[in-house]
């Protein structure tokens, strides 16, 4: 799935005269950037936003729901900051056009060696966006990193480029459109400052135009001033997404100026009324015709047929240097509606609104969008086009593994992918705005979101963390995140805010909840709001300030069994029942359910009896080699097993669903182990690999697919003679297991049971296998074999054919294999990588939260008989790849990838 099509459409004609242009052209400025790290050397100017406290410690390894702390006293705001210059570049977003911010005069910064024109970058390093500076490492292997993934991301950096302005677009109004920079954003352009934006993952846009010179080259420079001790992941640091050149006519749609409702929806009939905001740049007053039409979108994201419906034109008088707003509607008969699958489909349309003067048309915008009824009930969960949709849902944090931040369309997909394939039909947002073409995708899949915000209000979570800016802040980044995000037919609710410290502030916190409820009405009357907490109760302000009751963790109890009594940290009983009563006309969603920690391929004895038990060491964790026991019966001491959120969600089910934390694993925040590198919740390994809990997910969450997984692998020299317990996960009812074909019995699941359990298998090589069954007839069966010593290694490449546009991404598995063509469970090789032909090895993998090789090395172990390499395509350039892998005394592979 190519970049290009997944954004916003580019229009490009020949230029009119410059008092007329031709409608907006929006082009990547992707190439051409030298990046460096640093401010120039003797630097006396500040360039800094603002103050920032001064951190003394370090909290890393903190328990995750450690309660959040109230913000350190500043001083005045310092001399020389550039906040006040900043500050404008949101005031677009700010309602009350009497809190907006007035420019003071002057360019702070513009003697700064790095943003003059005349200055030479040759010997800055040449990068293509995206860019994350941090991801190539090396890991930091000692000191309190593991919080933020133990790469480097914090510091400054500097990015430069020309941008060639003709002289035809000289009366147009240009913009820059950064997806994402992570973060403090500062941008200069010909040595003027023109504004920037603070928080890292919004998108936002600052207006060129007065510092442009049409026809010759124009310097831009972007600096990123990205915090340490600012997140409780890793955030990345650059320009991480997407960045763009906007050209449009002085009379065009305003940014994110379209909003797309369908008030009254059908089968027989839908309304679709549209709203539009259009921007007059120009020193005259005009009357303008705004025009749409409607076309349906094929399964690729492009126009499919005729007009299906129009909006008749509607006509308005804009004054000179001001905004104004039409709305229209019409009818569509037998809409084609967008639902999530496997039973609805997601089918989208195409607004496409033309602005006309004097009848010709000046701005062409084009806004995907989809037809469907959403609606939350208290008894029933989630109701779309009328079915009762149970949510299945993950959370994921916005790294892409080996890739870092930098956003990759095809490994997004990849992963969206993988969790579909498991079953799951929904996706968190956590804990923050995703890049615009996430959303793309789960449009086009049928997946649905939950789209967040904010991790932190005015309470800290980390000492320079969002916090620091809230204030400010707040109203600007959450308007911009609906009016670019809300018509998107995905997204189904509105998150303001994770486990934020002002639930235990009582009224207080609840006034800025419902300060940003109201926002979010004003902005998207047509989705509710909510907020995940993890530890407000139903008697407290909070909960009743949203429209969705969220919940972490607490559906299932916190902490609840004897083992905790007497902690400081929280303890909660089964709140569901609680919330339920307090709350009969709002829905529950859990937010996040289970953190279950477990480490692919990775079996620790003894097994614990427990349906759900905490880490420690003998007890599904080794603090020795930082790794958490397979057999899925473990999780942080706050959450839950896979399978004891089933029992509660079934005991509930008014409930609307869940969403597991997480999906995959994600980079920093390892919990339980600080220093290795990566988290342990994934239901998917760091490099794409699913774990055993996949299977326990599949098992539920496609209870029509015959399938079953048996676990442990069965490779244990030196076992024999002792217990081996074996699980088995199926959608079956029951299942009969073998040992070298003598029955170990046959099991059937009862209430609120979701795995099959034999713990008293005693190990003796050879075969393990499990027949399973439902309704008492034969439904799936699998088997695992004892594997000798590693001979050979296999190669399987995810996609066979990729595209020449130096992003496209194969992902090629490596397997260790006996000489028979077994898996080696327990295999450790050393493994080189090579590619022949048009493309590069970006970097490769293992899942291994404890390999501290470098993501870009073209070396690596395989962990627990796996590894990854990751091949991309060189822009333009097209033919066979050969991808080889090599390991010291077993027989080498490759596999051919076609670069198209």
């Amino acid at each position: 799935m190519a970049a290009a099509p997944l954004l916003a459409l580019l229009f490009a004609s020949a230029h009119a005269a410059a008092d007329d242009p031709s409608p907006r052209e929006r082009v990547s400025i992707n190439s051409g950037w030298r990046f460096h790290q640093g401010d120039p050397a003797g630097l006396t100017t500040r360039l800094d936003y603002d103050v920032r406290p001064k951190v003394t410690g370090n909290q890393d390894g903190k328990a995750a729901d450690a309660r959040p702390e109230e913000a350190e006293k500043l001083a005045a705001q310092a001399d020389g900051v550039l906040k006040p210059w900043i500050l404008p570049s949101g005031n677009a977003f700010i309602g009350d056009p009497a809190r907006r911010h007035a420019r003071p005069a002057g360019d702070p910064g513009s003697d700064v060696a790095f943003v003059q024109t005349n200055f030479d970058d040759r010997d800055w390093q040449p990068v293509t966006l995206p860019h994350d500076w941090a991801i190539a490492g090396p890991f930091l292997r000692e000191g309190p990193y593991g919080g933020m993934g133990r790469l480097p991301s914090w510091g400054i950096g500097w990015y430069r480029r020309k941008l060639d302005i003709p002289a035809s677009d000289r009366g147009r109004s240009v913009f820059l459109d950064v997806d994402g920079a992570m973060s403090y954003a500062t941008v200069w352009l010909n040595g003027h400052l023109v504004g920037g934006w603070p928080y890292g993952y919004n998108s936002w846009r600052v207006n060129l135009t007065p510092y442009l010179r049409p026809g010759g080259d124009n310097q831009l420079a972007i600096r990123l001033d990205n915090p340490p001790d600012s997140a409780r992941w890793y955030p990345g640091g650059g320009l991480y997404r997407n960045v763009w050149l906007t050209k449009v006519a002085p009379l065009h749609v305003a940014h994110w100026g379209t909003r797309v409702t369908t008030p009254q929806v059908s089968g027989e009939a839908a309304t679709i009324r549209l709203d539009v905001v259009v921007d007059n740049d120009s020193a005259r007053a005009t009357e303008i015709e705004v025009a749409t039409e409607i076309v349906a979108l094929d399964d690729s994201g492009q126009r499919s047929g005729d007009v299906v419906a129009r909006i008749a034109p509607m006509r308005t008088q804009l004054p000179a240097r001001s905004s104004g707003s039409v709305t229209g509607s019409t009818t569509l008969a037998h809409p084609r509606l967008w639902g999530p699958p496997p039973t609805q489909r997601p089918n989208r349309y195409v607004a496409i609104t033309t602005v006309s003067r004097g009848g010709r048309i000046v701005d062409r915008h084009e806004t995907p969008f989809g037809i469907r009824s959403v609606r939350f009930d208290a008894n029933q969960g989630l109701i779309v086009n009328g079915e009762r949709i149970v949510i299945r849902g993950v959370n994921n944090h916005h790294d892409l593994g080996a890739l870092g931040a930098a956003f990759n369309v095809r490994a997004a997909q990849r992963q969206l992918g993988i969790m579909r394939d498991m079953g799951a039909n929904a996706v968190r947002m956590s804990h923050n705005p995703p890049a615009p073409e996430l959303l793309e995708l789960t449009d086009r899949m049928g997946l649905l979101v939950i789209d967040e915000v904010f991790d932190s209000w005015e309470r800290r979570k980390t000492p320079l963390d969002f916090h620091l800016i809230f204030k400010d802040w707040s109203e600007p980044d959450l308007r911009s995140m609906l009016r670019r995000d809300r018509n998107h037919p995905s997204i189904i609710a509105w998150s303001v805010g994770n486990e934020v410290g002002e639930q235990y502030t009582g009224d207080e916190g609840a006034a800025i909840a419902r300060r940003l409820h109201d926002i979010v009405r004003e902005e998207d009357p047509t989705r509710p709001t909510t907020n995940a907490m993890n530890w407000a109760k139903p008697d407290m302000p909070l909960p009743a300030a949203l429209d969705v009751i969220g919940l972490n963790y607490q559906g299932e109890g916190i902490r609840d069994t004897p083992e905790f009594e007497g902690t400081e940290r929280i303890r909660t009983v089964p709140q569901y029942p609680a919330f339920h009563a307090k709350f009969p006309d709002k829905a529950i969603v859990s937010t996040e359910t289970a953190s279950a920690l477990s480490s692919r391929g990775v079996y620790l004895f003894p097994v614990t009896k427990e349906t759900s038990a905490p880490v420690r060491d003998g007890r599904g964790g080794d603090s020795k080699i930082r790794q958490v026991s397979a057999y899925e019966l473990h999780a942080v001491d706050f959450g839950s097993s896979a399978d004891k959120v089933f029992a509660s969600l079934d005991r509930h089910p008014y409930v609307a669903g869940e969403f597991v934390w997480t999906g995959f694993d994600y980079l920093g925040e390892p919990t339980p182990y600080y220093d290795s590198r990566s988290s342990y919740s994934g239901i998917v390994d760091l490099a794409g690999f699913p774990k055993d809990r996949y299977y326990l997910y599949q098992a539920r969450w496609r209870p029509d697919l015959p399938m079953v997984h048996v676990l442990p692998h069965w490779t244990w020299p030196g076992r024999e003679g002792q217990v081996t317990p074996v699980h088995v996960f199926t959608s079956g009812d029951e299942a009969e297991l073998f040992v070298n074909g003598k029955s170990q019995g046959r099991r059937k699941k009862g209430p609120y049971d979701y795995r099959l359990r034999w713990d008293d298998v005693v190990y003796q090589p050879g075969e393990l296998r499990v027949q399973a069954y439902r309704n008492g007839k034969p439904w799936a069966d699998a088997s695992v074999r004892t594997a000798g010593a590693a001979a050979k290694l296999e190669l399987q490449a995810d996609r066979g054919d990729i595209r020449a546009d130096g992003s496209d991404l194969s992902f090629v598995t490596v397997r260790v294999l006996d000489r028979d063509g077994r898996p080696v469970p327990n295999a450790a090789s050393r493994i080189a990588f090579s590619v022949d032909g048009p493309a590069e090895i970006v970097a490769t993998d293992n899942g291994d939260p404890t390999d501290m090789t470098a993501f870009p090395s073209h070396e690596r172990n395989a962990f627990n008989g796996l590894a990854l390499v990751i091949v991309r395509s060189r822009p333009g350039q097209a033919g066979a790849v050969t991808v080889r892998a090599m390991s010291a005394h077993l027989q080498d592979a490759q596999t051919t990838v076609q670069v198209r």
